[in-house]
């Protein structure tokens, strides 16, 4: 496992997903709104948002989200911002970046977890600490392409990520 990366590391890999996604489609064809289905999972995974979100607010790197990027995901910003600023953090196993981030804004609510993976693809999952998965989608670069996932995807992989960063934090 390798430490997290430096915020400006993080900042143009983070870049490089912007451009990737930005590139791939235009905001209005991706459109997946995958909710998780009501079970007894729910509270624990909310619980584990909530403590990934305060973990990522005090010691995560700033960052930032490209306008694209958050119009694709469905991330409310201004008019006139062309970035959402963020507290991030990444870590890079096996050929495999991660990068969670949640709004450096208090006034904002999101978690978004990126995966993108050796061969190029990049997942991406947006959540609230309250609502869990909002919206989940695949980037395949090389296809330029960008799908939502399927509800069944999307929760597992979305899990996935939850247990992932759950286990950073402790």
């Amino acid at each position: 496992m390798m430490a997290p990366r430096e915020p400006k590391v993080l900042r143009t890999v983070l870049n490089s997903l912007v451009v990737v996604t930005s590139l791939a489609a235009p905001a209005g064809q991706v459109c997946a709104l995958t909710r998780p289905p009501q079970s007894a999972s729910v509270p624990l995974e909310a619980g584990s948002l909530r403590s990934i979100s305060v973990w990522l607010k005090d010691s995560g790197r700033d960052g930032y989200l490209a306008a694209e990027v958050a119009d694709t995901v469905g991330i409310p910003r201004g008019r006139t911002e062309e970035v959402v600023e963020a507290k991030q953090r990444g870590y890079r196993t096996d050929n495999v970046l991660r990068i969670a981030q949640v709004p450096a804004d208090e006034r904002r609510d999101f978690l978004l977890f990126m995966v993108q993976r050796p061969d190029g693809e990049v997942y991406f999952y947006h959540s609230t600490v309250h609502e869990g998965l909002k919206k989940a989608f695949l980037s395949i670069p090389g296809q330029n392409l960008v799908v939502p996932l399927e509800p069944d995807e999307a929760q597992a992989g979305f899990q996935q990520e939850v247990a992932y960063w759950q286990d950073k934090v402790q």
